[in-house]
């Protein structure tokens, strides 16, 4: 689908309006033929705007078509540049509208149209996390299901104090998708199993403290990073990092912002690295009750709370897909969940139905009538059969994901953690002198923060993301012919 042209004028002002504002960006003036996604070049930028801010940039089909169709010409196009997601309102992009995807599936007549859905979102977050061009998600706002898809490939994701992100697909009977068994799988620890899981959100810094984002930003100041973005020429990688860096608040934080750190921290991973639901609710039972440190026992009981409230059928096939997505290329796993998203449309379980029924459109604070209503309920060989065996392209059951052709030779995807804050692995291998940095097999904390200082060229967060890693991951030990206490890592 092509994307409608601009009224001259008139749309160059709303356009501008958008970028120019200073928060989470204002509607501009609708008319009545005005897109969902609003386009915009200027200078070395491109930007796509998602703008249906009444449904809080839900993705439609509409939506999905008029985007996919200028990024590919975007990434085709000789022009160098840099291509930027953001959206118009309170919201980058709160998901997918699974509403209409719902009751498409639950028609015999529109199932294939409800499943076609899912392979055009994958489909296009595909090619936004491959295609070779910079990429800049500005996800000021909520960024939900469906906004993560199209922004956690990017090389640069940039939160803001009013960031709001969760994959909170198990509240409605569904399962992470858009490439979520292949992003929470390689986060730090068992973070993403956790974020997967529970559908916990994460807010403002403590997005960007976990890796979800690679750079905080002040919403004011989004403005202005825009203009410098359109000001360079020939824009390389590395160009764009340090503008973004630029960018970021006067005054720095001395500490982490996020609960998830320090003793509960660690109890999180611990508890999240069992590969059943069943023995996940377990350990958290037992950290409620017997975890020497209150903040823990707290965690674990809100989260026991929390897991509570989810589809058992979806705890169980989330946790599949992650730990399978671990072993998988984001390709592969992109396929996965269309096979997933097509068992769900088919009505394997009901619970995808009575979740958006419930949570989306009643808006109902209880339990939603979940069907099995228990794990113990919940097979694990009905999991597999149903889920991971039955629908699939080789059986001509389910759709194959088909990425455009120029992007057919594309197999080494930017690193989406490069100019991120350094993950648990990075710190790891410093440690142990495996990391091609290293220089040593022995390392003192101050090298290791000099080393990761100089690494990420005094990126903020550094210091303190180190320091809450060591203080969990790492012991110390002494050296007979000098007083130095040198890092040892617990694996």
């Amino acid at each position: 689908m092509s994307s409608p042209s601009f009224k001259a004028a008139q749309r160059v002002s709303t356009i501008k309006h958008h970028m120019m504002s200073s928060t989470s960006t204002p509607a501009p003036e609708k008319t009545s033929d005005e897109a969902p996604v609003l386009f915009k070049s200027d200078g070395s930028l491109r930007a796509y705007i998602l703008n249906r801010p009444d449904k809080l940039n839900a993705l439609n089909e509409p939506m999905l078509r008029l985007l996919r169709s200028k990024i590919e010409e975007w990434s085709k196009g000789d022009l160098p540049g840099v291509i930027v997601g953001t959206g118009v309102g309170r919201a980058f992009c709160s998901g997918g509208d699974v509403a209409t995807v719902v009751e498409e599936a639950a028609n015999p007549d529109t199932l294939a149209h409800a499943i076609d859905f899912f392979r055009l979102e994958y489909e296009t977050d595909y090619i936004l996390a491959a295609m070779p061009k910079p990429y800049v998600a500005i996800m000021d706002g909520i960024t939900m299901g469906g906004g993560v898809g199209l922004s956690i490939q990017a090389p640069f994701r940039i939160a803001t104090e009013n960031t709001l992100f969760a994959m909170p697909e198990t509240k409605i009977g569904f399962c992470p998708d858009v490439g979520a068994s292949y992003f929470l799988s390689r986060l730090d620890g068992q973070l993403g199993t956790y974020i997967g899981l529970t559908g916990t959100f994460l807010k403002g810094r403590a997005v960007y403290e976990h890796g979800f984002a690679t750079h905080f930003v002040p919403a004011r100041r989004i403005a202005g990073l825009l203009e410098r973005l359109a000001a360079l020429e020939h824009p390389t990688y590395a160009q764009i990092d340090s503008t973004i860096d630029e960018c970021r608040a006067e005054q720095q934080q001395r500490e982490l912002s996020t609960p998830l750190s320090g003793p509960v921290r660690a109890a999180l991973d611990a508890a999240f690295a069992h590969d059943t639901a069943e023995a996940i609710v377990a350990a958290l039972e037992d950290l409620a009750r017997d975890s020497a440190h209150e903040p823990v026992r707290a965690w674990a009981r809100e989260t026991l709370d929390a897991l509570a409230l989810r589809s058992p059928t979806s705890l169980k096939v989330a946790l599949a897909a992650v730990r399978r997505g671990r072993r998988m290329s984001l390709l592969e796993a992109l396929q996965m969940e269309m096979n997933l998203a097509t068992a769900f449309c088919h009505g394997v379980t009901p619970d995808f139905r009575t979740g958006v029924q419930a949570v989306l459109v009643a808006k109902a604070k209880s339990r939603p009538a979940w069907s099995p209503a228990s794990l113990a309920e919940v097979s694990d060989d009905f999991v597999a059969k149903e889920f991971f065996s039955t629908y699939s392209p080789e059986q001509d059951t389910a759709p194959a994901l088909q990425p455009p052709a120029w992007l057919a030779e594309t197999t080494k995807l930017v690193n989406p953690m490069l100019y991120a804050l350094p993950t648990e692995e990075d710190i790891g291998r410093m440690v142990a002198g495996s990391h091609n940095q290293s220089g040593s097999t022995q390392i003192t904390l101050e090298e290791l923060l000099a080393k990761f200082a100089e690494l990420k060229k005094g990126k903020e967060g550094v210091r303190e993301k180190i320091l809450d890693v060591v203080a969990r991951r790492c012991t110390t030990e002494g050296d007979k012919r000098s007083p130095a206490q040198y890092l040892k890592w617990i694996h």
